[in-house]
């Protein structure tokens, strides 16, 4: 007993030193860019918990390796920030889409445009120029259609508009970002079989995703009605209905990922361990600082 506790308590501390580093690194980027992260909401333990999360969902790796998983979640933090909350209309939002969409084609950013630059950044640490790898560029074109989408929804509420029905809210899941954030990993480690499977990997990614989004839901709804964000308690379900959600998504997500533990299953695992970190950190904490 005391022999395994050891061990786990051993594993523990090597996966804590990989997100240490990766909050370091995070930490440099945004004092790097510090228009687009402000000390509030992104305080310390964003970083950190975003780096514990990329750590855990791949223990296997190096610092190094987690790197480009690490800077992607953080952009889509600050995209998320950018689209979702500081865009007072939908033409602003689809302006942010644009600039960022044109970046990810190859084209500089403008001086004035933080968000353009730590995202050419990105693109150029995954080496995926013009013409580079289309599913990068797709996975980003769907989370920020996704995330101008629900700040429409949220604007024409605030009007007196209706809200979306849950089904709609959960389609437009890739708002959340961890199926851009898998992609933009599984093309930086560069793995054949996974590059190889690289579909259905994503598409059980984007699975995953919804469980994510409904997990965090769960956590979040008094920090969303704040912040006048949308959350699945809001429309019409309440939270056992959610939990069941929940619950028949992941078993739908681990039927789609058991035929992938042949082929690349390092990369069924990290899907599924998305999952099981999720539903822990979810139970007492948040991503995000206070405003």
């Amino acid at each position: 007993m005391l022999a395994e506790a050891l061990s786990a308590a051993a594993e523990s501390g090597r996966i804590s030193a990989l997100a240490a580093g990766g909050q370091r690194d995070l930490a440099g980027r945004a004092a790097a860019y510090p228009a687009i992260f402000p000390p509030e909401p992104f305080d310390g333990t964003l970083f950190s918990s975003v780096a514990l999360a990329t750590a855990y969902g791949a223990p296997w790796c190096s610092r190094d390796q987690l790197t480009a998983a690490n800077r992607a979640a953080l952009w889509v933090f600050a995209a998320d920030w950018r689209i979702d909350y500081l865009s007072r209309s939908a033409g602003e939002a689809d302006a942010v889409v644009a600039r960022c969409l044109a970046v990810a084609d190859g084209h500089d950013p403008g001086d004035d445009d933080p968000l353009g630059r730590f995202l050419a950044e990105i693109r150029d640490l995954l080496g995926v120029g013009p013409g580079g790898h289309r599913a990068w560029r797709a996975e980003l074109r769907r989370m920020l259609t996704a995330m101008a989408r629900e700040r429409r929804w949220t604007l024409d509420h605030a009007a007196g508009g209706p809200l979306p029905s849950i089904e709609r809210y959960l389609d437009n899941a890739d708002n959340f970002g961890s199926s851009f954030v898998n992609v933009s990993h599984w093309i930086a480690m560069g793995e054949p079989d996974s590059l190889a499977h690289l579909p259905d990997l994503t598409a059980a990614g984007r699975l995953v995703q919804r469980v994510l989004r409904l997990v965090n839901d769960l956590a979040t709804y008094d920090r969303d009605v704040g912040w006048g964000d949308l959350n699945a308690l809001m429309l019409g379900v309440d939270r056992a209905e959610v939990t069941a959600r929940i619950a028949a998504l992941v078993e739908d997500c681990l039927g789609r990922l058991e035929p992938l533990t042949d082929r690349c299953p390092r990369e069924a695992v990290y899907l599924a361990r998305q999952i099981g970190f999720s539903s822990g950190f979810y139970r007492v904490g948040d991503f995000w600082g206070r405003l």
